[in-house]
């Protein structure tokens, strides 16, 4: 495969002094070119300096093409990330496949080969889906003088009640484009009689963590419990490789999760933003999404291990909320003068009264939810938010959590639209009632649905939702500044007593 030819000056690293402790296979100098300019790549800006630490074939049902996962290691970049890189190798070339053609070995012989990044190719989806439903294992160990290379694989079928594989096959499988750090492939398979059957939807992880992926394993919960707010989950491949952070230790993580596609189903941002634009009432939808969010949470209360809110998981929880707000308010320097009024609303939460801790969504806004026919709202993306640690994102946290991130992105669609659209300021009162009355029609489903009266749990709401506007100035701070006052209006609101 990719590096089945000797890499000629792969060791050049701007990090050289790393590169001897770490065990693994120096990658060709093209396939560091080629992952350097890749969505997925972490380090922008730099050339990695790729050591395949691992590697596991999948079998391939298709004639001249093998496949093959290297787990390889940025031995450049300072946190020594970890990616996936599947690649398939053919005899001949993939059509249409220009775009992931990583290199030719051997070109214009006989015995040329075309190696490609795998999440394009067809061969690589049937051949996933079909792991999964095996629940097969493939590994790969070499074991030379001077190098050692091990990972393995495992296959796991998530779909509740499964007894037995399919017989379905992979008619055709596409890209989705603008993804950051994962590569999601649309696979379309049929039936022995050729009809379509229920599209699936595979998330590949290119950056590797040790530890299993809340993405997996909330979901496969949720579905064992019988929800039918989240897309039914397929399988996954459990991976195990040798743990460059602990020398003589094994790490576990998932490596790729496949789950029912829902197409044509909009997602309640844009669902949201038409309804605002044209005026119409959308309290009813969000007094459905304020139930459907309390019927998750319910279901993962009894599905999933709970925590109490002891005072020293109070006192922690309130620690990391100070931290962030700390660090807010040297990078947007307009908020310092509401740092007594932000210690007052977190001090009014930390002496509130707190429900046990449990599993939540952990990045909840209206993108994250899709209006499905016949369902309703459906619930996706359960791996958390994205800058925590994957130990944070596995912990229970409050409900709370999701509640706020919610009323943070009604909040959103009014200010997207004044940021956009430049609304006069006769029409900014009617978009701002728009958002407040989405809120309040949420809060109340909510609580229908939870029998949680959020009256009494206004403090710590106040502090979920400073939180997340903090967090959102400094994100528009750094992206998009003309976009900083939707979350300073927030500020300015849950600061002054009101909401």
């Amino acid at each position: 495969m990719i590096d089945g030819e000797r890499a000629q000056n792969a060791d050049r690293s701007p990090n050289p002094d790393l590169v001897p402790t770490h065990r693994g296979t120096p990658m060709p100098d093209y396939v560091n070119a080629w992952v350097s300019t890749q969505r997925w790549f972490g380090n922008k800006g730099r050339m990695p300096a790729l050591r395949s630490i691992g590697h596991f074939p999948l079998p391939s049902a298709e004639a001249g093409v093998s496949i093959r996962v290297d787990l390889v290691l940025d031995t450049a970049s300072l946190g020594l990330t970890l990616y996936q890189l599947p690649t398939t190798e053919r005899v001949g070339e993939l059509p249409g496949a220009t775009n992931a053609l990583i290199t030719v070995r051997k070109p214009g012989s006989d015995h040329a080969r075309f190696i490609y990044d795998a999440a394009y190719d067809p061969a690589f989806a049937a051949a996933l889906l079909a792991f999964m439903e095996r629940q097969g294992v493939s590994s790969t160990t070499t074991a030379p003088s001077t190098d050692r290379s091990a990972a393995n694989a495992r296959g796991e079928d998530l779909r509740p009640g499964s007894a037995a594989t399919s017989t379905d096959l992979v008619a055709s499988s596409r890209v989705l484009s603008g993804e950051q750090s994962n590569t999601s492939i649309i696979v379309q398979r049929v039936d022995a009689t050729g009809a379509p059957t229920t599209p699936i939807i595979c998330k590949v992880f290119r950056i590797i963590h040790a530890g299993e992926n809340p993405d997996v394993t909330v979901q496969a919960a949720l579905a064992n419990a019988g929800s039918g707010r989240i897309p039914l989950p397929f399988g996954a491949v459990l991976g195990q490789w040798d743990d460059p952070a602990e020398p003589g230790s094994r790490a576990v993580g998932h490596l790729a999760f496949a789950q029912e596609f829902l197409p044509g189903a909009p997602d309640a941002w844009r669902t949201a933003l038409v309804a605002a634009a044209s005026g119409s009432d959308f309290t009813g939808p969000s007094f459905r999404l304020g139930q459907a969010t309390a019927e998750v949470h319910q279901d993962l209360g009894r599905a999933l291990p709970t925590l109490d809110a002891t005072p020293a998981v109070i006192a922690e929880e309130m620690a990391k909320m100070r931290l962030r707000c700390s660090l807010t308010l040297r990078e947007v320097p307009v908020l310092a003068r509401h740092r007594d009024a932000i210690e007052a609303v977190f001090a009014r939460a930390e002496t509130a009264a707190w429900p046990r801790l449990q599993r939540i969504h952990g990045d909840f806004h209206l993108g994250q939810v899709l209006d499905v026919q016949g369902r309703g709202w459906v619930l996706l993306d359960f791996e958390g938010e994205p800058l925590r640690t994957l130990r944070e994102r596995t912990r229970p946290d409050i409900p709370l959590r999701d509640v706020a991130g919610m009323l943070r992105s009604f909040s959103y669609v009014s200010g997207a639209m004044m940021a956009t659209a430049g609304p006069t300021a006769d029409t900014l009162p009617s978009i701002s009632d728009w958002a407040a009355a989405c809120r309040r029609a949420f809060l109340d489903g909510y609580a229908e649905r939870s029998g949680i009266e959020l009256a009494d749990q206004s403090a710590l709401l106040d502090a979920f939702e400073l939180d997340k506007a903090l967090y959102e100035a400094v994100y528009e701070t750094r992206n998009r500044p003309t976009w900083l006052p939707i979350p300073l209006a927030a500020i300015e609101r849950l600061v002054g007593g009101s909401r």
